[in-house]
C-alpha cells in the first residue's frame, strides 16, 4: 500500500467538521478521525495534491498541519465502525428502513432493509444528507416509475428505489471504486431493476419520473439543464449534499429550466430539495 499523509484541523465544531469531511472526500481523502475539536484527515501520498489542500484551507481559513505516516487499511477501519442504521418514517414515526452491513443480524419489525459493503463510497445512512434524502423518498409512490439515481455511491438510494417498486433504474457514478462498491451492494440485494453505469453527466433519450442527486453543488448546477431534460411532465427532482448557504443559488439557477421548489427539510446546516 502506499505511504499517506495525515492533515491535522484544530477547533473545528461538529457542523465544522462534517463540511470539512464532505467536502475533503470529493478531493480523494480517504479516511478520516475524530477527536474532540480535532480531525484527522488521511490520503495517500499518491493522491496528495499541496496546491489543492492550500487552496481548500485558504478558502475554509482552517490552521492544519501535515505529517507522512505508514498506511492503514481503510475497509477494515471502516468496517470496524460501521453500525446499523434506522431510519423511521417521517409521517408515522415507525422504524422504516434498515441499512446494515453482511456481518450484522438482520433487524426485525422495519418495512425495509438493505445490505451495504462498508467501503469508502458515499452513502450508507449515516450522513444526514442520505438520511435525509431516504426519509423524502419515503413520500413518493415508486411502483412502475423510472428512476435516475445520479452519484450513487453505495448504490444506497437505487437499491431502495428498487425495493419501493420502481420498474427500471439508471445508476451512475464517475468513480471506479464507487462503481465497484455499487455493483456489490446491488449483487447482495438480489436487485435485477438496476442499470449501473460509469459516467459524470446524464445522457441519452431516457426520460425518469424520479431523479435522485445526492452530490455536492457545483456537480447539480452544472446538470441542472440535464435534469430538466430526463424528466417526464409532472416528475420530481430531489437534491441534497447542500448547505443551506447554496440554496439561493441553486432555486435561482432552477427556475432557468423551469425547475420550482416544492419541499424542503434542513438537518445540521444541511438541506435536502423537492423540486418539480
Amino acid at each position: 500500500m502506499d505511504a499517506h499523509i495525515k492533515i491535522e484541523f484544530e477547533f473545528l465544531s461538529k457542523e465544522q467538521k462534517e463540511i470539512v469531511i464532505a467536502l475533503l472526500t470529493e478531493m480523494n481523502y480517504e479516511g478520516f478521525e475524530e477527536e474532540g475539536d480535532l480531525l484527522k484527515a488521511y490520503i495517500s501520498s499518491g493522491n496528495y495534491n499541496e496546491n489543492e489542500l492550500t487552496h481548500f484551507t485558504n478558502e475554509q481559513k482552517l490552521n492544519f498541519s501535515i505529517t507522512k505516516v505508514e498506511s492503514k487499511n481503510w475497509n477494515t477501519e471502516w468496517e470496524s465502525n460501521f453500525h446499523p442504521v434506522i431510519i423511521n418514517n417521517p409521517i408515522h414515526d415507525n422504524p422504516w428502513l434498515a441499512i446494515r452491513a453482511g456481518f450484522h443480524k438482520p433487524i426485525k419489525n422495519v418495512e425495509h432493509e438493505i445490505i451495504i459493503t462498508p467501503k469508502m463510497s458515499f452513502g450508507t445512512g449515516h450522513h444526514v444528507t442520505t438520511s435525509m434524502m431516504i426519509r423524502m423518498m419515503s413520500e413518493f409512490d415508486f411502483n412502475g416509475k423510472k428512476v435516475l439515481d445520479f452519484g450513487t455511491g453505495t448504490g444506497i438510494l437505487a437499491i431502495l428505489s428498487e425495493k419501493l417498486g420502481a420498474s427500471k433504474i439508471i445508476a451512475i457514478d464517475n468513480d471506479d471504486h464507487s462503481i465497484q462498491n455499487a455493483r456489490e451492494n446491488i449483487q447482495a440485494n438480489d436487485c435485477s431493476r438496476i442499470r449501473l453505469l460509469k459516467s459524470s453527466a446524464a445522457k441519452g433519450t431516457h426520460q425518469f419520473d424520479i431523479i435522485l442527486a445526492n452530490i455536492i453543488k457545483g456537480v447539480i448546477l452544472n446538470n441542472l439543464d440535464s435534469f430538466a431534460k430526463h424528466l417526464l411532465p409532472g416528475g420530481v427532482l430531489v437534491l441534497s449534499g447542500l448547505l443551506k448557504d447554496d440554496e439561493k443559488e441553486l432555486l435561482e439557477s432552477s427556475k432557468n429550466y423551469g425547475l420550482h421548489l416544492r419541499k424542503k427539510t434542513e438537518e445540521d446546516n444541511w438541506i435536502c430539495l423537492q423540486i418539480k
